[in-house]
């Protein structure tokens, strides 16, 4: 088959067999032709199809070509007309003689749509399309600069050399296509953005070797929240393709002493399940330069990853980002429409159709016949941020996935918080449903792990400056009224004149000894070779000092108890004047002073938590 029949037939397929255009494309394992290309042809036609349109219609192609479908009518159109190497097809092809037959009527068809638009060049014309693709305000290019490799002002002196730096996103957003504009941003470090269609950064040597990123301004606040310091031991990302935030947690150590790259013995341990994603995330890393310092676990599963493992004895910080429904995510449903030329013998003189789902003879209204039944509008595509697709046909269905995935991401949450050493979580997605996000931090802050372990949400005043600063906090209701845990969630929403996708994040910390993770030879108990307080059956302690249990309870649960040590038979607690032990208000006894050494804090009990 070729290229313009899979276009086609991608661009004419049922909304059912896949998501957006994009996903459509790249997860189409039959195609013949390389993904990219067809990609390109299939957007590039859409964005001209209602100048081609015009075209082909007023060169009265498809009533002389009857062969011809419409939409194989504007692709190869669109290539004759507008691809720099014309239509990608042998002269003796069938479907490019049926296009070079009409070659100048066609040209000069498509001159006078130009001149009817009042464009006095074709790249005039061009710059007319693509503004009314971006509307009025556009979507920034956010570029992150790789610390690891290059810095913000080498790029400024090279690839950015001669580009006007301007104060507001706003200015960038608002820019001409081909004005090179730059905004240095004030909440992330090492981020700019420009105008989407200012350059093709791809193809920018910075780009090829590593030196900047094309990374959302909101996929950045992660690794950043995140803070990750020298002095907090290894790092995990629990869910890292493609890489981007992977690389950006590398980047910030790098800047530190003693950190990423710099001789520092900091490691990033990046998990990715999907054996194929996680060769993109090698790759990625690869040229990143985060190599040296980053384990890739490709095609292992985080949530299979053991806590107590040695190789993560030192992890002190995870970054979560796991799947979601993608529904903050910029350019998925931005398509432009299809329109397609009228047939030879139709009646409809409004042809249009739509990139992701159409038919091939568009979606002509007609009135409807009385006591006909009104149809059932299409179901619609959820499209989460792994391509995955769902067919979501009501409110129902909406939810039933929402919660769903809130499941999975409640249970990387409540993972993340048994690795012994972590003091630092953070937890992202780029989705807007309060059910995947706040509601989901509230859920986990309320586990038996969270209460355990000591994990409360990071609050506002304890975040780094850039998101402090930042003004888009998190839904009180979605927070069930907890006016601290919604100002410590951050939001971003698209489309608000911020220049970001949708997105949320939240931190968790924990503070100081807790859950039993004091030193060794800290506190009165005996301990495990994993820190663990050593207890019998009933949860008992071990003292150190005796070997023996730190309360004996009598088998029958009576009042009677004995206690472990003491030649007067009353062990090492205090009693009261009844001969009560004098226990605190958790119920812990207390000891004696002088029968075990303090330790330096002076605390004797450190309690029955783990």
């Amino acid at each position: 088959m070729s290229l313009y029949h899979e276009a086609a037939a991608l661009l004419t397929g049922p909304s059912t067999h896949g998501g957006s255009l994009k996903s459509r494309v790249f997860s189409n394992k039959d195609l013949k032709s390389p993904p990219a290309q067809v990609y390109a042809l299939a957007l590039e036609t859409c964005k001209w199809s209602a100048v081609l349109k015009e075209v082909v219609e007023n060169a009265e192609l498809l009533k002389h070509e009857r062969k011809l479908t419409p939409i194989l009518s504007i692709l190869l159109s669109h290539d004759l007309l507008l691809a720099k190497g014309g239509i990608a097809l042998p002269a003796s092809h069938g479907l490019r003689q049926s296009i070079d037959r009409h070659k100048a009527r066609l040209t000069s068809e498509f001159t006078k749509a130009r001149i009817r638009r009042k464009c006095p060049t074709i790249d005039t014309l061009r710059d007319l399309i693509e503004s009314d693709h971006a509307g009025p305000i556009q979507h920034p290019r956010w570029i992150r600069v790789n610390t690891v490799k290059s810095t913000l002002d080498a790029q400024l002196e090279t690839t950015f050399q001669g580009w006007e730096i301007v104060p507001s996103i706003t200015e960038v957003m608002t820019a001409g296509r081909k004005r090179k504009v730059i905004c240095l941003d004030g909440h992330i470090p090492n981020l700019l953005a420009v105008p989407p269609s200012a350059m093709d950064f791809t193809k920018t040597e910075a780009y090829k070797k590593g030196e900047i990123i094309l990374q959302d301004k909101a996929s950045c606040f992660p690794a950043y929240l995140l803070d990750p310091r020298p002095e907090d031991g290894d790092i995990i990302d629990a869910c890292s393709a493609p890489g981007n935030k992977t690389t950006h947690l590398a980047g910030i150590l790098s800047e530190r002493e003693g950190g990423f790259a710099r001789g520092g013995q900091m490691m990033i341990h990046a998990f990715e399940k999907d054996r194929n994603r996680a060769k993109t995330l090698q790759k990625m890393i690869r040229i990143a330069g985060s190599d040296v310092g980053t384990v890739v676990h490709p095609g292992e599963d985080f949530l299979r990853a053991d806590p107590m493992a040695e190789e993560y004895a030192r992890v002190g910080g995870l970054l979560l980002d796991p799947s979601c429904s993608g529904s903050g995510i910029v350019g998925r449903d931005d398509v432009p429409e299809l329109w397609l030329p009228e047939s030879p013998g139709s009646n409809n003189r409004n042809n249009k159709g739509n990139a992701i789902a159409n038919s091939k003879n568009g979606n002509k209204k007609r009135k409807r016949p009385e006591g006909e039944e009104t149809s059932k509008p299409p179901p619609s595509i959820m499209v989460d941020d792994d391509g995955e697709t769902t067919v979501v046909s009501s409110e129902k269905d909406l939810q039933q996935r929402i919660e769903a995935l809130a499941a999975f991401q409640l249970q990387i949450i409540l993972h993340a918080f048994e690795f012994p050493a972590a003091k630092k979580v953070t937890y992202s997605t780029c989705s807007v449903h309060a059910g995947e996000n706040e509601e989901v931090a509230v859920r986990a802050l309320r586990s038996e792990v969270a209460r355990r372990r000591g994990w409360r949400v990071l609050k506002r005043g304890e975040q780094v400056r850039g998101m402090r600063e930042w003004d888009v906090r998190g839904e009180l209701e979605g927070s069930e009224g907890d006016g601290e845990v919604a100002e410590g969630c951050i939001r971003a929403f698209r489309d608000d004149g911020r220049g970001t996708m949708g997105f949320f994040v939240v931190g968790f910390v924990r503070d100081g000894d807790v859950d039993g993770e004091k030193g060794e030879d800290e506190g009165p108990y005996a301990r495990d070779e994993e820190g663990r307080i050593v207890r019998d059956g009933n949860g008992i302690p071990t003292l150190k000092a005796t070997g023996r249990k730190a309360v004996e309870i009598d088998e029958d649960g009576g009042e009677g108890q004995r206690f472990g040590s003491g030649s007067d038979g009353e062990g090492p607690f205090v009693r009261d004047a009844e001969g009560k032990i004098v226990r605190d208000e958790n119920g812990m006894p207390t000891l004696k002073s002088g029968v075990v050494e303090e330790d330096e804090s002076g605390d004797d009990w450190s309690g029955f938590d783990d």
